[in-house]
């Protein structure tokens, strides 16, 4: 959007290099990234280096032991491969268990734990994909959290608004409010028992150099899953009442799954597996694909209340049928079919919106409407405002051969308990599992829950293209189908594209417990025009307006290559301390 009195485009300049690009949820972990390019790692070196960085300097957003949902492209093998980088539920938990000890509920706290995901996924990745080691890609990170890192406005406005948030445990009230107080922007903010960790896995494989790279890697991976941090892990967890066993850990593994992929207008795009949302925003973009959307205009009142229904309708069937395919039968590549997605398409009425969440679709026939589905009860008395977030952030890579990583780590210490002398927080990311019985995503011992963060790529013409993602929640696939849309069918940069206005819907059940849900409710940020609030309330949309710059979802990114001379661009989102940079 112009910037008036400016030839500016955008509030932010659009990075260019030719070299490599990463963009990610901080400036610091971006620097990590560009360095690890520099000194010859690929896409993923650099990835692992950005997530684990940002583990320590976005450690209330994500963790080392939390969850790590990966989407990458390897170019020799032309290959596109997802990491789950999701932990999984202790083989005590079940949804009898909560129905026996807790009348069905999902109480807060360690009872929602699960394995940890990340640290497998770092490990994973740099094993299969990589070329360095856990040291070298570790050691910036480290430094970090031992010297400390400034505390900056994005951090400290989140532990000064919800102070009783990072004070329910006390190694979360050790790190996020030493002496009893908030940092200041500028603090030093440090975290010397995650650097004494760290170091203590680096020692594990330094001892095992000898061996090999990949030998090395596996005696971090067993010191975390089965060693010394495995016990200490367990032991605080059942310390809290938690029920995860060292047979839990040793058990877990990350799984290495083809991606969920669609083809909209040339391009290829890819996205995490059925066992999260990732299908959502690809299921929601082909809905799109009968619509002449550049001709509804950018942000128009006809634009966003189309692709408000077409969210609608996937998040419908995301309630319906998304869940672990270990577990369930998910129709995946029927709910992604055109011949399912045609009927599902004429559902959407374009003067009017649907005031609850419309039915799921029968794929399996082809059918637009699964009969005799019982619908979600309305959220009484509670404000879409006062809705707790899992945190989240993410990040994207592309390094001068093409290689792509693009990831959504999550599940920080503002979510779960960190470990007294350990500083690294147990995963609560359980919450986004289901208590109700028959429950496509219902709880099961050592079942994924469905998870909500969900990075993305993109290939054109069989070439590497675009990584990108963002922060959110619920309302991730929501903001990377409208970054998408900005892209591809109205030409901007990505600069352009993340800054630009953005709406959400909130008709369907919460992805976490207790599932809020508000039927017909969408919001937008102020900066749309009159003209088009006017004409969605019009169409029976229960609007709210959000701020200019709502940060409740933001911290988007992108990185594009252009298909000829290969230059990467990169934009960030200024709503977060997102940052782009290249070289």
């Amino acid at each position: 959007m112009p910037v008036p009195g400016t030839t500016l485009s955008s509030l932010r300049p659009l990075i260019q290099g030719t070299n490599g690009a990463v963009v990610s949820s901080h400036p610091s972990a971006s620097m990590i990234g560009l360095d690890m390019l520099q000194r010859g790692g690929n896409a993923i070196d650099a990835g692992v280096a950005v997530g684990i960085a940002l583990n320590v300097v976005h450690a209330h957003e994500c963790n080392f032991l939390g969850v790590a949902p990966t989407v990458l492209y390897r170019a020799d093998r032309k290959e596109v491969v997802t990491i789950d980088g999701l932990g999984w539920w202790p083989k005590a938990a079940s949804v009898e268990y909560f129905q026996q000890h807790h009348n069905g509920e999902m109480p807060a706290g360690i009872l929602r734990s699960l394995t940890p995901g990340a640290a497998d996924a770092w490990i994973t990745a740099l094993a299969r994909y990589g070329t360095m080691s856990f040291a070298e890609v570790a050691g910036p990170a480290i430094a970090l959290a031992e010297n400390g890192f400034p505390a900056y406005r994005f951090l400290v406005s989140a532990i000064k608004n919800a102070p009783e948030v990072y004070t329910r445990f006390p190694g979360n009230e050790a790190v996020f409010m030493p002496n009893g107080q908030a940092p200041e922007i500028g603090d030093l903010f440090y975290q010397k028992d995650l650097a004494a960790t760290l170091w203590e896995i680096v020692g594990e494989e330094h001892s095992h150099r000898a061996e090999g790279r990949l030998e090395g890697l596996q005696a971090v991976r067993d010191f975390i899953y089965k060693g010394p941090l495995a016990e200490k892990i367990v032991a605080y967890n059942q310390e809290l009442g938690g029920l995860m066993s060292m047979e839990d850990l040793a058990a877990y593994h990350v799984r290495c799954d083809p991606p969920v992929h669609v083809h909209y207008k040339g391009y290829d795009v890819y996205g995490t597996g059925p066992w999260g949302q990732g299908p959502v925003f690809p299921q929601a973009l082909k809905l799109l694909d009968g619509f002449d959307l550049q001709d509804m205009g950018h942000n128009s009142a006809e634009y966003l209340h189309t692709v408000i229904q077409a969210l609608n309708l996937a998040l419908a069937d995301r309630e319906q049928y998304l869940a672990d395919p270990a577990f369930v039968d998910v129709p995946l590549e029927a709910l992604l079919s055109e011949v399912y997605l045609r009927e599902r398409r004429q559902l959407i009425d374009p003067q009017r919106a649907w005031t609850e969440m419309p039915p799921p679709g029968d794929p399996r026939s082809g059918k637009a409407v699964l009969n005799g589905v019982s619908m979600p009860v309305a959220t009484a008395e509670a404000s879409l405002s006062n809705q707790e977030s899992a945190g989240t952030s993410y990040f994207g890579v592309i390094d001068k051969d093409g290689n792509m990583f693009s990831c959504t780590p999550s599940e920080g210490a503002k979510s779960g308990p960190i470990i007294p002398d350990v500083g690294m927080a147990i995963s609560l990311r359980g919450s986004q599992s289901k208590v109700q019985s028959g429950h496509a995503a219902a709880l099961a011992p050592h079942k994924r829950p469905r998870l909500t963060p969900a990075p993305a790529l993109a290939m054109r013409d069989g070439q590497p293209f675009m990584v990108f993602g963002g922060y959110g929640g619920d309302h991730i696939p929501q903001g990377t189908l409208q970054v998408f849309l900005n892209l591809i069918e109205f030409g901007m940069d990505p600069q352009e594209a993340v800054e630009a206005p953005r709406a959400y819907t909130y008709n369907f059940p919460n992805s976490s417990y207790p599932y809020a849900y508000f039927p017909g409710v969408m919001r937008a940020e102020g900066r749309m025009d009159a003209e088009a609030r006017e004409g969605l309330k019009q169409r029976g949309h229960k609007f709210e307006e959000l701020p200019d710059w709502w940060e409740g979802s933001c911290l988007y990114g992108v990185i594009r290559r252009h298909p000829t001379s290969h230059v990467l661009q990169g934009g960030a989102d200024p709503r977060g301390e997102a940052y782009a940079v290249g070289y």
